[in-house]
């Protein structure tokens, strides 16, 4: 079967009264409400002048309405979901840089996005959950629009979601994903996962970001089945959760799973009442050893995977069993096409390091507005990462750094991620993240965070000292800092880059 390319064709995949979204003490929504739900959406949008083409920004809490607003408005309109914890000035850019028509708020939140939609002019609808209906209902409500809408669906080629970047080295790039992009990715990742209508995911993960979005929500509606959607992630509230959506699986970044890890033991009812057919990590790199910890504790497969905004999410992952799974890489081909390319942009050899670079369905166009980056990041013909990597004879891929986060002391380049892995070796450390240092001789020196794992702390020197046994010695981190919680960006990942500001009080 093809895979489908609009939103309107991925949702042919539920059965009417099958189970789409979930969500505490809630009944489930339908595909046939769902369907509904999108029609209702369409004729209120169309109603506040926005059809095919228009652009919707939404700021809503995470929950089932959220998910379903997604759904919905992408498939009659094109959605840029933002994050509700914005301040005022990062609304303000967001919803400038957008050029959106419209601003999805729900009733009666506060939230400073109200102020800045009515000094840019911008017109706001008010998303009413229904309190009493099944998880993800809601009803829409706005004025007017004052031109006409394109009532026309939308086609492959339409743009069904606008996401930013993470711009942590320079402003923010517009990333347009068009239907044919997301479709593609979900497709991908449901048949990766071998989702069937039978499967429940428990979403934690936050939904503006491309994770959530397509590798829960969309993953699991293109397989027909169903996803139960948690208000965000909260280590104290995940086994509850788990109790109550019984998941077949989970996905979330690796910081997730470290900390619901120590709450694993003495969970074990909700655990076994789960069922879980595998876990699923993305986002950023799982440590080895925390696989394997996740691996006893839940009884189940983890399975690694590779994604990012551009490519709608998931570039490479490890098949489920039987297939080999090897930790510490992010798997095979899962989608685009991947090579390793020199910087000339030709494919290197197996176990030869290289830019990882792809092209698919799945891949973004092109930035938006932006032809500078374009021709940088799409040189060749293919969509270059901007990570490094390797592939091995069988066609499984390690990332071995970000390009731009290899820490350059004094021209010895050094990868954080090898020295992570050597520090949670060591029995004392829970979490590690090594980031560079400015040095006004070298450059650059290695720091790294730790978090302990007991309540002993962590002795520096001592650390140091394995560390040295492990590694060549200008690899070793010359300043250690012991934090009960290491810095996270609003998607739960560690961001190296800028990392040396955030702990400049400890530095």
């Amino acid at each position: 079967m093809d895979k489908p390319e609009t939103i309107l064709d991925l949702l042919q995949a539920g059965a009417d009264g099958a189970p789409a979204i979930g969500g505490a003490r809630r009944t489930r929504l339908t595909y046939e409400g769902l369907h509904a739900l999108r029609g209702k959406t369409a004729a209120s949008l169309a109603g506040c002048g926005i059809g095919r083409g228009g652009r919707v920004a939404i700021v809503l809490p995470n929950s089932p309405e959220m998910a379903a607003a997604f759904v919905a408005v992408a498939s009659c309109a094109t959605t840029a979901p933002l994050n509700p914890a914005y301040r005022t000035e990062e609304f303000r850019f967001y919803l400038d840089d957008l050029r959106a028509d419209a601003l999805i708020l729900e009733r009666g939140m506060k939230s400073p996005a109200r102020q800045v939609a009515a000094d840019l002019a911008l017109p706001v609808i008010e998303l009413s959950p229904d309190a009493d209906g099944p998880a993800g209902a809601f009803a829409l409500s706005g004025n007017g629009g004052s031109r006409a809408a394109d009532s026309e669906p939308p086609s492959p080629d339409d743009v069904a979601l606008i996401l930013h970047t993470s711009g942590t080295t320079s402003r923010p790039k517009i990333v347009p994903l068009t239907q044919r992009n997301i479709c593609t990715s979900a497709a991908n990742i449901a048949q990766t996962l071998a989702l069937t209508p039978a499967d429940r995911c428990l979403n934690v993960m936050p939904l503006f970001h491309i994770h959530g979005l397509i590798g829960a929500v969309l993953a699991s509606l293109a397989a027909g089945a169903s996803v139960w959607c948690a208000p965000g992630f909260n280590a104290l509230r995940f086994f509850a959760w788990m109790a109550e959506a019984a998941p077949s699986w989970y996905s979330a970044v690796p910081t997730m799973h470290q900390a619901v890890l120590p709450r694993a033991g003495r969970n074990r009812a909700a655990i076994d009442g789960a069922d879980l057919r595998f876990i699923r990590s993305s986002s950023a790199s799982l440590p080895p050893q925390v696989m394997a910890t996740l691996e006893e504790s839940f009884g189940c497969p983890v399975i690694e995977s590779y994604g990012m905004t551009e490519a709608a999410h998931q570039m490479a992952s490890n098949p489920l069993p039987p297939a080999a799974r090897k930790p510490g890489t992010v798997g095979l081909a899962a989608g685009p096409e991947i090579a390793v390319l020199d910087g000339a942009n030709r494919p290197l050899p197996a176990g030869a390091v290289g830019e990882v670079c792809i092209r698919g369905a799945n891949v973004t166009p092109g930035y938006e507005a932006n032809p500078e980056a374009n021709a940088e990041a799409f040189a060749g013909g293919w969509f270059h990462t901007g990570d490094l990597g390797l592939l091995d004879a069988d066609g499984y891929l390690t990332i071995t750094g970000r390009i731009k986060e290899i820490i350059n002391r004094g021209g010895e380049k050094i990868s954080p991620r090898e020295v992570d892995e050597v520090l949670l070796d060591h029995p004392a450390v829970a979490q590690a993240v090594t980031f560079a240092l400015p040095h006004d001789k070298l450059g650059e020196e290695v720091a790294a965070a730790i978090v302990p794992a007991g309540e002993d702390g962590v002795d520096e020197r001592a650390l140091r000292d394995f560390a040295a046994v492990r590694l060549a010695d200008f690899k070793v981190p010359r300043r250690i800092v012991v934090l009960e919680e290491i810095p996270k960006g609003a998607t739960g990942k560690v961001q190296r880059i800028g990392l040396h500001e955030k702990l400049a009080q400890y530095l």
